[in-house]
């Protein structure tokens, strides 16, 4: 295996309009590691990983795979596997010859070949549908079919391209589960590309998360959740989103317009908030930290506000409440408990020790040692 370095990668594209599509990518995926390349669409997610793997040029900066600079090095030189969005398998050959073509290729001998394949199937159970047509297998068979084909080149480096944007919600469980198992057997370094906020939280060693081309912030999974760099890492990492609340602070108080909200910040906040003192500034706080009155902590320093209930979504374990005051609309993660109706009134209790505050020109968090967005 080997590890992955980048230094200032830039990929721009000069086709009519300048466009930036990645500017100035900086970190090392060390050897063994799953990192997750996570963003919305168009936040130069999947042109990062194309560099990686050598299907796009560089305009700027320096890529190493190992100890080699392989900017200029072509795809089939680098000693990597890619598993795309789409399965891409022969339809007119098996399982068993899909996992080996790659080493038909190559010219491998024919024992050597088979025995990777029977491995690669023993490691993923495809061992009772070697000799299948691809059009006779499901979706998640036919991704562990994918999956197989990358094994048995037996690479340096694993690039996975949003591979499970095509299977249903229940395969998709699965499959992140195997890939995760995957990962652990082989110890391989593996890079994953996805959309999905809860593959990336579920799957990586770290997660490096874009936005318009930029690294936002690099970190653990739960680093990231609990500790946003800026407003947009707090508003993409989880599930649901972090809620926002525009307000101002006043003699150490926090003020949302219509006294949706308003309370003393805790200690912890008052030095980071003091230069904010009759200025706007961006309160968040995370859904499960909004309670409602059936299974608030006895033990948290707790605010309290008055809400409209606009809507229920019970989903057996937990509930989600969508409420409003005023201008502010927020969603609350709470116990499944007796709840008013949408247009009923609802107090919601919120948890003064965590809470996150956000600079509105800057968007960064004014969290003590937040500045990093590494």
């Amino acid at each position: 295996m080997a590890s992955i370095q980048l230094n200032n990668v830039r990929k721009v594209y000069r086709e009519g309009t300048q466009f930036v599509a990645v500017d100035g990518a900086t970190f090392t995926v060390a050897d063994g590691e799953l990192m997750v390349l996570v963003g919305p669409s168009g936040s130069g997610k999947s042109t990062l990983l194309r560099m990686i793997a050598g299907l796009e040029s560089i305009t700027g900066g320096d890529l190493h795979i190992g100890e080699r600079r392989v900017n200029d090095v072509a795809p089939r030189d680098r000693d990597i596997a890619m598993v795309f969005q789409s399965y891409a398998l022969y339809p007119h050959m098996s399982v068993r010859q899909n996992l080996g073509f790659a080493l038909t290729l190559q010219k491998r001998p024919r024992p050597e070949i088979e025995q990777r394949v029977r491995a690669a199937a023993g490691v993923l159970g495809l061992d009772a549908i070697l000799d299948r047509k691809p059009r006779q297998l499901s979706g998640g068979q036919r991704q562990r079919v994918a999956l197989g084909r990358a094994i048995v080149r037996d690479p340096a480096v694993f690039l996975f391209d949003e591979p499970l944007s095509n299977l249903d919600a229940k395969l998709r469980v699965q499959m992140r589960a195997e890939i995760s198992a995957l990962h652990r057997r082989l110890g391989a370094t593996m890079v994953y590309v996805t959309h999905d906020q809860v593959e990336a939280m579920t799957l990586g060693d770290r997660i490096v998360v874009l936005h318009e081309g930029r690294i936002q912030q690099i970190g653990a999974p739960l680093h990231l959740y609990d500790h946003p760099a800026n407003r947009f890492v707090a508003g993409f990492i989880g599930s649901p989103a972090m809620n926002f609340v525009e307000g101002r602070m006043q003699g150490g108080a926090f003020v949302a317009a219509g006294d949706a909200f308003r309370f003393a910040v805790p200690p912890a906040w008052t030095q980071p908030l003091r230069a904010f003192d009759g200025k706007p500034v961006t309160m968040g706080i995370r859904p499960e930290s909004l309670y409602a009155p059936r299974g608030r902590p006895s033990d948290a320093p707790l605010g309290t506000g008055a809400f409209t209930v606009e809507g229920l979504e019970p989903l057996g374990n937990e509930i989600f409440v969508h409420a409003r005051a005023g201008e502010h609309r927020v969603t609350s993660r709470v116990l499944p408990q007796p709840l008013p109706a949408p247009g009923e009134p609802l107090e919601l209790a919120f948890d003064l020790g965590k809470l996150h505050f956000f600079d509105p020109e800057t968007e960064r968090s004014l969290a003590p040692g937040a500045g990093s967005a590494r």
